[in-house]
């Protein structure tokens, strides 16, 4: 039969190389570099730095893992996917599941964020019901914009990813001149190292806590069937996203360290969830804050418009082969978007706003993403040679930093994330009864 009014509508190939950078930087450059690094130092000190490289190492390995699961299997779903055909459904599934929790803590924390940026930019009580009605409503506007379909959402998202560049280069720039970080001084590089090493369960925590600030890469996986010349461009825009964001990352970190210490930017993130803004006021020129602060309202909503996208495209996903409702599994004609997926997926991120702290949200994040990625990494390893883009050991790295890593989160986390685990199994039985 040929194809015509009668076929399904399909996903629309829109996004090139440097869409699909523009989308994993919008995912990254966001509630990581604004919220995390500060939840960070709270727990590591100025060993902060260092559990920034140690992520960015365990994001690249686990970065060109997908990158070549990608390439060869480019369809929406990310890692859900990629556990079907090259694992067992039960690891498919896991994967799926575990993506939805754990992107649904982080969209939540990015709204959170943002409310907290936005009230202390405008000088309004921090109270948690403000910041929790600030932080629904914009969930609320992007999950709309979403529906709307690929296009706008791309569009609307390079606009922000331009402005939280230019604000971020800014930041670094006047705090350098006004920390005097350069030249490398030899008491800052041994202060962040004596910080590391003074407790190596803080460290690894704090790298876990940092590594799902990058992984926002994932996003251009998940959009395999929205991507031109997929097995091209995917791999080259997921090294590209990580290199800019490890440079940033430990940029800002080292600034940030640097002109204010560890205990002030530690509490600035847990007082108001704006850690950058508040290290910007110590710098001599008092318009960089505001700056900061207007730079991270639009990063945030950056993350999150790209939370939604990845999030209802894995659900979507999991709808198609019944591990989801069916009736989230329909794309729309006229926008060519999964508008139930991407409804219920704004749902789901309203619900885990109401916990409204950036902490537990941002820490059940680390956990669960890390036994997603560490499911990419045995995924990876099971690529046939014809398809194999780089060597088996990257994945086998990627592998051991995931799972050891994931237990070093704190122990209600990682519980909590076990009994959904098993309650998502459950619900699995229940829908394929």
């Amino acid at each position: 039969m040929e194809s015509g009014s009668s076929s399904k509508p399909e996903l629309s190939r829109a996004v090139g190389f440097w869409g699909a950078v523009w989308m994993g930087l919008g995912s990254i450059l966001g509630t990581g570099v604004f919220v995390s690094l500060g939840i960070a130092a709270g727990v590591v000190g100025s060993g902060l730095v260092i559990a920034v490289a140690l992520a960015a190492l365990v994001a690249t390995a686990n970065g060109l893992s997908s990158a070549q699961l990608a390439a060869a299997h480019p369809v929406s779903g990310g890692t859900y996917e990629y556990g079907y055909k090259y694992l067992h459904p039960a690891a498919g599934f896991m994967a799926g599941w575990m993506f939805l929790l754990a992107k649904s803590a982080s969209a939540a924390t990015a709204a959170l964020g943002f409310s907290g940026y936005l009230l202390h930019t405008l000088n309004l009580p921090k109270d948690t019901p403000s910041r929790v009605g600030i932080a629904l409503g914009l969930v609320a506007a992007l999950t709309l914009l979403v529906r709307s379909g690929i296009r706008r959402s791309a569009s609307g998202n390079s606009i922000i990813v331009g402005l939280t560049l230019i604000t971020l280069i800014l930041f670094v720039v006047i705090g350098v001149q006004s920390a005097s970080v350069l030249p490398i001084r030899y008491d800052l590089l041994v202060g962040f190292l004596g910080d590391a090493l003074t407790s190596i369960p803080s460290l690894l925590e704090a790298t876990a806590l940092m590594f799902v600030a990058y992984t926002g890469y994932g996003r251009i996986a998940t959009l395999g069937e929205e991507m031109k010349e997929p097995a091209k461009n995917i791999p080259p825009a997921i090294v590209t996203t990580l290199l800019i964001s490890m440079v940033l990352y430990l940029s800002v970190a080292a600034v940030a360290l640097s002109s204010a210490g560890a205990p002030s930017f530690a509490e600035a993130a847990e007082g108001g969830a704006a850690p950058l803004e508040v290290v910007a006021r110590g710098f001599p020129h008092p318009w960089v804050s505001r700056v900061v602060a207007v730079g991270a309202v639009t990063a945030m909503a950056g993350v999150l418009l790209n939370l939604i996208l990845g999030l209802s495209r894995v659900l979507l996903a999991m709808a198609r082969r019944g591990d989801a409702p069916r009736y989230l599994a329909e794309v729309s004609p006229k926008s060519q978007s999964p508008n139930r997926a991407v409804v219920a997926v704004g749902i789901v991120i309203a619900g885990l706003v109401l916990a409204g702290d950036v902490k537990t949200t941002w820490s059940f994040s680390a956990f669960t993403v890390l036994i997603y990625y560490g499911i990419t990494n045995l995924a990876a390893l099971r690529l046939p040679e014809s398809e194999r883009r780089f060597p088996k050991f990257i994945s086998r790295l990627g592998l051991l930093s995931c799972f050891g890593l994931a237990f070093f989160v704190e122990w209600k986390i990682w519980l909590a994330g076990m009994v959904l685990l098993l309650l998502g199994f459950v619900f699995r039985t229940m829908l394929r009864l």
